[in-house]
């Protein structure tokens, strides 16, 4: 491969709380019935949030936005579909959120599903009671209690997302996305850092600060530490970021081209992206031993490696065959195989949390960069996104649970962070506003 088309490659690869809270469940415990045999979504209607002081004036409004919180949750978990009907919202000085009037008012709704509940102060802490009634199984009512502080709006926020979680939870049997966070790359004063926001895109806050390049972040399996692409001194180096102290660590030294890192499920091992040579090729870095090994060597621009779920193979692009596509080897570096044949640029493929699907850049004949995903036998493929050419989709990410993919996205001139729907049959939603540039987003663990 010649320098200047290794160059063009990389170019186009770079242009890419003090709260502490408890819950507990009150009453009884029901499990509300959830098995159905198709993929149906579940109706669901949220009655509403009474405020904890029925004096108070300004109850309602939070009420109203503990309510239009849980139903943006709820509808984004692809689950439920969340039903506009008009409501009476509780008073919190009513005998527990399961009284016998609000349960009248559930069953005679006729939705599958119900929610409501009631948020007050109890002493300086913040009370969160919230509750369920399953109409096709007659179930009377599930509840959870959550209490916490010093009371702030992300705290109101995480009781929100917790029971969210947990309606979700019941219905599915696996674990709700909506306390999850995404980091993503932001350009601020010249400088591109690292930002951390809540999956819906609510309270980014910085987690680096300079006016160098921070890029390309990744999160640790147990979700304590991102690994990114630091440059220092005209290089680039492997930096690990400990969230909990603000602490960083060299993985890799700046001693060449090192980019697009990524952990292995068990944490174990670093895969990256290194040009010590002149060209970049795969290496896995053991975390404990520090013992370096390369995967790849083929005269060509190998990087962007994604491991699969079960740690056994890497999936990667290269442009060993003359134009970008993706690739899958084991995780010592044999068996490599191509797995993209359709179109002329296929790069920075993402493996999903469940491993039957690798989502991708994809360049589409009179549309441009775009997002796809193939099945790691490569016998299934479909577009995701879709939009004109001037709209340069990049960078995918996927969501814990494989429902959803978030990505970089320059369909409103700037670029900014953007969720989607696995199968793309609804619109994206921005999630970052504001600044010049928002870019290569990374999806937490659970």
């Amino acid at each position: 491969m010649t320098r200047f088309r290794f160059m063009t490659f990389i170019f186009l690869l770079l242009s890419g709380v003090g709260t502490v809270w408890m819950f507990e469940s009150f009453g009884a415990e029901i499990f509300l019935e959830a098995k159905r045999s198709d993929f149906q979504k579940i109706p669901i209607w949220v009655l509403g949030f009474g405020d904890g002081d029925p004096e108070a004036n300004s109850g309602s409004r939070i009420g109203n936005k503990i309510s239009g919180i849980l139903r943006a949750d709820l509808k984004r978990s692809q689950v439920f579909a969340v039903e506009d009907s008009e409501h009476r919202p509780l008073r919190f000085n009513q005998g527990q959120c399961k009284s016998v009037e609000t349960l009248r008012q559930a069953k005679k709704s006729g939705a599958t599903v119900v929610s409501w509940g009631r948020i007050g102060r109890k002493g300086p802490d913040l009370v969160m009671e919230a509750c369920a009634y399953d109409g096709a199984s007659e179930a009377e009512a599930v509840g959870k209690r959550y209490v916490g502080g010093p009371i702030t709006m992300r705290l109101l926020r995480l009781m929100v997302h917790r029971w969210a979680d947990e309606l979700v939870s019941r219905y599915t049997g696996d674990p709700g996305i909506a306390r999850t966070k995404i980091v993503f790359v932001s350009e601020v004063h010249g400088g591109r850092n690292l930002y951390v926001m809540d999956y819906d895109g609510y309270g980014p806050k910085p987690l680096t600060a300079d006016r160098r390049l921070n890029l390309m972040p990744a999160w640790s399996p147990d979700k304590r530490s991102l690994i990114y692409t630091a440059y220092r001194q005209h290089n680039q180096e492997i930096v690990q970021l400990h969230l909990a102290s603000g602490e960083t660590k060299t993985l890799v030294p700046p001693k060449s081209l090192n980019i697009t890192p990524a952990f292995s499920p068990d944490g174990k091992l670093l895969a990256y992206a290194s040009a010590k040579d002149g060209n970049s090729d795969i290496y896995t870095l053991d975390l404990l031993t520090q013992e370096r090994v390369q995967l790849t060597f083929d005269a060509s621009a190998d990087l962007s490696p994604s491991w699969s779920p079960n740690g056994r193979e890497i999936v990667f692009t290269s442009d060993r065959g003359g134009r970008p596509q993706v690739y899958i080897m084991s995780a010592d570096g044999s068996n490599v195989r191509r797995l993209t044949f359709e179109g002329n640029y296929n790069a920075a493929p993402a493996w999903s949390p469940q491993g039957d699907w690798i989502a991708y850049v994809c360049q589409i004949p009179a549309l441009g960069f775009k997002l796809c995903r193939i099945s790691p036998d490569g016998q299934q493929q479909f577009q995701i996104t879709s939009g004109p050419r001037s709209e340069m989709d990049d960078s995918p990410s996927w969501s814990p649970n494989g429902r959803h993919l978030v990505f970089s996205s320059t369909r409103k001139g700037r670029s900014h962070i953007y969720m989607i729907n696995v199968d793309g049959m609804e619109p994206a939603e921005q999630l970052t506003s504001g600044g010049t540039h928002h870019s290569s987003p990374a999806w937490s663990p659970l």
